[in-house]
């Protein structure tokens, strides 16, 4: 397990994230996986291939992208471990690591839609959540606006920040470098429109599948943190996710949304619209499903906390690795 690593990579992120200046000059590494998976589906996803040709196409696209990340992750980390010591080596892949977590980026996101919803009403809060969900914004009032930030500031903690960690404790560069690669493919093509249909189903089912330990750890962490918040409920949560994540479209977002969702009293997910298509999914919890841009802070406390939780847990796993 790497978990001296990972909280290096924790700590990083959380001081500096990924400065702006390299995103201008350089890009980003979720930028660089993204234009590769782009190329593959012009090149490798035509309209006139048959569906099973487009589908093997798509499984060895994410063969060769694990592959790939498998091969960078390997040689940067033995060219970092032969130029430097031991805690130097550490403090400069989890610099490398640290750019493939999302705390700081995640917070911000959905920090500036209640910003938006405070300071420039129903339309400053939907341009700021059409930077983070997919549904149409002009089709959201106030309280479809708070809701969509608060489902994707729960479903990206599990996806965003707790899964890559995960991964990097398990596998380390090679291992968070995998995970990305992966989960952006899915991002990127993983959708049940005509077009990826074939071409994203191994980069959805393989997806969910890296997803699994996450969302479940996901859930824990924002129930631990509501222990401290307060009006939030740590036992409502636990029994929110018992009851209502099975029921969610997705096999992974129902754990941190039930969570958040029973944690703070609300009701989330439940029908909206996509492209124009109502989607009738199930609500997660039972409370309020009228909410506004306070609701939106309560849900930034407790994932801040929860982020605070997942730290102190990676924490106490390397002092026991130094006992």
């Amino acid at each position: 397990m790497f978990v001296s690593l990972a909280l290096a990579a924790l700590l990083i992120e959380a001081a500096v994230g990924y400065p702006q200046m390299l995103v201008q000059r350089i890009g980003h590494p979720v930028m660089w996986m993204g234009a590769l998976i782009a190329w593959a589906d012009r090149h490798w996803n035509g309209a006139g291939d048959s569906f099973a040709a487009r589908r093997a196409r798509g499984l060895r696209l994410v063969m060769l992208l694990a592959a790939g990340m498998l091969a960078v992750g390997l040689g940067a980390t033995w060219i970092v471990q032969a130029v430097a010591g031991e805690w130097a080596a550490t403090i400069i892949l989890g610099g490398l690591a640290s750019s493939l977590l999302a705390q700081r980026s995640l917070d911000a996101h959905v920090a500036a839609v209640a910003d938006g919803l405070e300071n420039e009403g129903l339309d400053g809060g939907r341009r700021a959540v059409a930077m983070i969900v997919g549904r149409d914004p002009e089709r959201l009032d106030e309280s479809g606006v708070s809701r969509a930030a608060i489902e994707s500031l729960a479903e990206n903690f599990s996806d965003g920040v707790v899964a890559p960690l995960f991964w990097l404790v398990m596998g380390g560069l090679p291992g968070i470098l995998i995970y990305k690669a992966l989960n952006t493919a899915d991002s990127m093509i993983g959708h049940l429109s005509e077009r990826h249909r074939a071409f994203g189903w191994a980069a959805a089912r393989l997806d969910d599948l890296i997803n699994l330990p996450a969302s479940r750890l996901s859930a824990l962490w924002i129930a631990a943190a509501a222990c401290i918040v307060p009006a939030a409920s740590s036992a409502s949560a636990l029994q929110i996710v018992a009851r209502d994540a099975a029921r969610h479209r997705s096999p992974n977002a129902g754990w941190p949304e039930a969570a958040m969702a029973g944690a703070l009293g609300l009701r989330l997910a439940g029908p909206r619209v996509y492209d124009g298509h109502l989607v009738t999914d199930a609500w997660m919890g039972d409370g309020r499903a009228d909410l506004d841009a306070s609701d939106i802070r309560r849900a930034l406390r407790l994932y801040r906390l929860a982020c605070v939780v997942q730290a102190l847990v990676v924490a106490a796993l390397v002092v026991v690795r130094m006992v």
